[in-house]
């Protein structure tokens, strides 16, 4: 008896001493190198590999083409800097979600949710995972395409490992981004010093009448900027994990400064280096520019650029299934989503129910397996929304001049990113019209019906239905509603 009693006071003053009680819910385990690691491994994916073929056929000339990577990063950065404002002011997980809603209202937010779980995250995370799959599996169809099961198989068990090791772990998703982070910089540091040694011994002949040949328009600079922004997508992406990075007021934006600058002049150089190798024309006609590009420089070791450029990919889709599973998250806790999606691993701490749901609706998208789609429903609705969240930090300058604001930019730069993606959205409907555009709308309006129907009036027999489902998966998972840190 006594002893029990001893065993218990000891068991009470060790409780008593540990500084920080852990409660059930996310974890600030993330610090300034895993935040900027996450930016530039976001942002730096398939993109750079992909997009400079098409941002060249939109500008038809080297210099506008650098031009245009160059103003995509400076766009890059200041909607980031807008989004720094926004991060530090509403410190929040769930990105552009928070923001939304205190600036619109509840609907605005909803749509933004409901576009982003059903059209955009797992788009992105898709479109990312099958250009991992072709580069990976490229070594093994050497001189021709591999087929597309394999690619299809291949991508889905990416995502199936992403998921796992995200809903395991906050830190070994960390861990696992910091990684290939450092791989993919191995290979961007290979390709831009192999640039620099040819523009060395006098191969600059691609440079010179850099601007001759060029047709610009309206239509073919908005398409341009689709292109070189799809490589610099996720310059946003640390705002959706704010609640778990540690001191964010001065986190954040440093994050912002060191890695979106980091990423443009990398992407400046990297296009550097593939015209001192390859005409114009040679550019157009290669199938994979770095593979063309290490073929020519670097064989017979030339298998490093596919190996490399697989494990810049595959950073690239942790990072985005990292950040995604935190918006799931944020919109089960607000009730515009189902309650279960909110609840967090008893075990692991991390917000499992919602990156697994992620990975499910990851792996319908890679069954049509139609990148160039995929690619404009994402840029879409990516821009429709960027614009809106940056007119409600314009907006909320007005309304809620009660908040603190840790950084504060000046007002003419969300002005002039709103109304550069107010161009972006409009400008590709004008200047080539597609069926897809129409549907992204209609399917992003839709989202209106499920509010009220769900979310606004709460029907009943709806949520007669949705409890024992949520209790089974409760179960099944091991999850719980995430708890208050004690005050």
């Amino acid at each position: 008896m006594e002893e029990t009693s001893l065993r218990k006071r000891r068991e009470d003053e060790k409780s008593i001493q540990s500084k920080e009680p852990i409660t059930t819910s996310l974890q600030k385990e993330v610090g300034l190198l895993s935040g900027i690691c996450i930016i530039v491994g976001t942002i730096i994916g398939s993109g750079i590999f992909i997009s400079p073929k098409s941002v060249l056929s939109n500008t038809e000339a080297v210099g506008p083409c650098l031009i245009i990577w160059a103003a995509c990063g400076i766009l890059a950065t200041l909607g980031a800097l807008c989004f720094a404002e926004l991060g530090t002011m509403i410190t929040k997980s769930g990105g552009e979600y928070p923001y939304l809603l205190e600036a619109f209202g509840p609907i605005p937010a909803y749509l933004f949710s409901w576009t982003s779980l059903f059209v955009m995250k797992p788009s992105s995370f898709a479109i990312i995972c099958l250009s991992f799959s072709e580069y990976a599996s490229a070594p093994f169809y050497a001189g021709c395409e591999p087929p597309e099961i394999v690619v299809k198989c291949l991508a889905a068990a990416a995502i199936l490992l992403i998921t796992t090791v995200n809903a395991m772990s906050v830190r070994l998703g960390s861990y696992v981004q910091n990684v290939f982070t450092a791989a993919k910089l191995v290979i961007v540091a290979i390709i831009i010093i192999s640039g620099f040694v040819l523009l060395a011994q006098g191969n600059t002949r691609n440079f010179e009448n850099s601007f001759d040949g060029t047709k610009l328009s309206v239509g073919s600079i908005s398409l341009a900027f689709y292109n070189g922004l799809w490589a610099y997508d996720g310059w946003n992406q640390l705002n959706y994990i704010t609640e778990e990075l540690r001191n964010p007021f001065r986190n954040l934006p440093l994050a912002i400064i060191i890695g979106i600058p980091l990423v443009t002049v990398c992407y400046i150089l990297m296009n550097v280096s593939y015209f001192t190798v390859m005409t114009a024309t040679e550019l157009l006609q290669s199938q994979a520019v770095a593979v063309t590009f290490g073929d020519r420089v670097l064989y017979p070791a030339s298998w490093v650029v596919p190996l490399f450029v697989a494990f810049s990919t595959i950073g690239a889709a942790n990072g985005s299934c990292f950040t995604a599973g935190r918006l799931v998250y944020v919109a089960g806790r607000e009730g515009h989503m189902l309650k279960v999606l909110s609840y967090i691993s008893v075990k692991r701490l991390t917000p499992a129910p919602a990156i697994i749901f992620h990975g499910i609706i990851t792996i319908i998208y890679i069954i049509p397996g139609d990148i160039n789609s995929l690619v404009n429903y994402f840029s879409f609705a990516a821009w429709v929304f960027y614009g809106m969240t940056i007119l409600g930090l314009i907006v909320m300058r007005f309304t809620r001049k009660e908040l603190e604001r840790p950084i504060k930019v000046p007002i003419f730069i969300p002005i002039l990113v709103t109304l550069i993606s107010v161009f972006l959205v409009l400008a590709p409907i004008i200047s080539q019209p597609a069926w897809e555009y129409l549907y992204c709308v209609l399917f992003m309006l839709s989202g209106i019906i499920f509010y009220f129907l769900f979310v606004h009036y709460k029907f009943g027999w709806a949520q007669k239905i949705s409890k024992p489902i949520t209790a089974q998966l409760q179960m099944l998972m091991e999850v719980v509603p995430p708890e208050e840190a004690p005050e």
